[in-house]
C-alpha cells in the first residue's frame, strides 16, 4: 500500500484505561449514529432489516439445506473474533443457511489452504494476498474487517518517540523480517527517509516484543493497535502508537475465499459476509454483547474480563478507516489496494503483474463497488 503524498504520522497517545474507554465509547457512539452501518448488498440485504437481537429469518434465496462452510480465523481463539462466536451462537448463520466450523491457522498457510478449497473462507491480510495472488494462488478479498491497518509501532511515551523520524538509531523489536508487520515498517521509517539499514531491529520470534518495550530491551517494536499498546495501558505505561494509514493506505485484514469456492457456493458466502458484518454492527453498538460470546466460546478469557473488553473495544475501533466510514463497515478501498500493489511492488514482493480486479471479488460485500 503506498501513497503519493507523505502526510504526518499519525500519534495515537494512548490513555489510562478509564479515558481509553472513555475515548472509544465516544467514537463507538459516533459510527452508531454515521450512515452505512448496517450491510447491503446482494447477501446483506437479507438481514439488514432484522434487529442486532432478534434472530434471522429465511429468506426465498437462503438454501433449503446448510452449506457448510469451514473458517479459518487465523492466529488463535480471542476476544478479535467475537463477532464470528456472536453469530454462530445466536444462530445467524443457521438462519442464513450456513453451518460453520471454525479453524485456527497461521495467516501463510491460511491463504494456501483457502486457495486450494480445503477452506472455505478466511481472514487473510491484503498485504499477504496480494502477493500469493501475484504468485498464482487462486484467492478473492471480499470484505475488509479492519478499515484501519492493525499493525502499528508502538513505544513508551518516556522514550521520547512521537514520529517515524525518531526512529532512526533506535533498537525496534518485531517476530521476524516477514510479513504484514514488516511491510508496515518499511513503509513507516520510508515515509521519513529512513530503511531498516537505519535502526538497530531485533527479533523475537516468540512473540515477547511488548515485553521487551516494557522492560527497556528496545525502544519500540511492531505490534497491532488492538494488542500490545493496550496492554501496555493497562500495566500502567503511556503508550505512543504510530499509525501507517495516513502515510501509505494498506489494506488490512479481512474475509478471503478461493475462486473455486465462490464459484460452487457464492450464496453461501455472501450469506456468510452479510450475516458477519451483521453482527459487527451488533457488537459495534454493544461491545459487551461480544464481549460474552467470546468468553462463551474461550472461557479462559473470562479471567481477564476488564482487559479483554479493552482490547475489543480497540478492535472495535479499528474495524471503521475512511472506507467504511463513507460505504459502512466491509467496504474495500479499491483506490487504496491500487497504491498498495504499487508499494508492495517496489519492494519486491509482486513476482508477477496484478490489478485490483485480480485480487477482489465486487458485489460481494457492500456498495463500494
Amino acid at each position: 500500500m503506498t501513497e503519493s503524498s507523505h502526510p504526518e504520522v499519525l500519534v495515537s497517545p494512548l490513555r489510562s484505561r478509564p479515558a481509553l474507554a472513555g475515548l472509544l465509547a465516544a467514537l463507538l457512539v459516533a459510527a452508531c449514529t454515521g450512515s452505512g452501518a448496517q450491510p447491503s448488498g446482494s447477501a446483506a440485504e437479507a438481514t439488514a432489516s432484522a434487529s442486532p437481537t432478534d434472530s434471522a429469518a429465511p429468506t426465498a434465496s437462503t438454501p433449503a439445506e446448510p452449506v457448510r462452510l469451514v473458517v479459518g480465523l487465523g492466529y488463535i481463539p480471542s476476544v478479535q473474533f467475537a463477532p464470528f462466536y456472536l453469530a454462530q451462537q445466536e444462530g445467524w448463520y443457521e438462519a442464513a443457511g450456513v453451518e460453520v466450523e471454525f479453524q485456527n491457522k497461521i495467516d501463510p498457510d491460511l491463504i494456501t489452504l483457502v486457495g486450494q478449497g480445503a477452506i472455505d473462507v478466511g481472514i487473510g491480510d491484503g498485504t499477504s494476498v496480494i502477493p500469493a495472488v501475484s504468485q498464482g494462488i487462486p484467492v478473492r478479498y471480499l470484505a475488509t474487517i479492519y478499515g484501519q491497518f492493525p499493525n502499528v509501532v508502538f513505544a513508551k511515551a518516556a522514550s521520547g518517540i512521537t514520529a517515524a523520524a525518531d526512529l532512526e538509531g533506535r533498537k525496534i523489536g518485531t517476530p521476524g523480517r516477514y510479513g504484514s508487520g514488516w511491510v508496515m515498517l518499511q513503509a513507516l521509517l520510508g515515509s521519513a527517509g529512513l530503511t531498516p539499514e537505519d535502526v538497530e531491529i531485533v527479533e523475537y520470534p516468540d512473540f515477547t516484543q511488548r515485553a521487551a518495550v516494557e522492560q527497556g530491551a528496545v525502544d519500540a517494536a511492531t505490534g497491532f493497535a488492538n494488542n500490545e499498546p493496550v496492554q501496555l495501558e493497562l500495566g500502567g505505561e503511556t503508550a505512543v502508537v504510530l499509525r501507517i494509514d495516513d502515510i501509505t493506505p494498506l489494506p488490512g485484514p479481512g474475509l478471503i475465499t478461493g475462486t473455486s469456492t465462490l464459484e460452487t457456493k457464492r450464496a453461501a458466502i455472501e450469506a456468510f459476509v452479510a450475516t458477519t458484518l451483521r453482527a459487527m454492527d451488533a457488537i459495534r453498538t454493544d461491545p459487551e454483547l461480544g464481549l460474552d460470546a467470546a468468553i462463551e466460546a474461550v472461557p479462559e478469557l473470562a479471567t481477564a474480563r476488564e482487559a479483554q473488553l479493552a482490547v475489543l473495544e480497540a478492535t472495535i475501533e479499528s474495524w471503521t478507516g475512511t472506507a467504511q466510514a463513507s460505504g459502512g463497515l466491509g467496504a474495500i478501498d479499491q483506490a487504496g489496494w491500487t497504491t498498495s500493489i504499487e508499494f508492495l511492488t517496489s519492494l519486491g514482493l509482486v513476482p508477477n503483474p496484478v490489478t485490483v480486479d485480480d485480487l477482489v471479488e465486487t458485489g460481494v460485500s457492500r456498495g463500494d463497488y
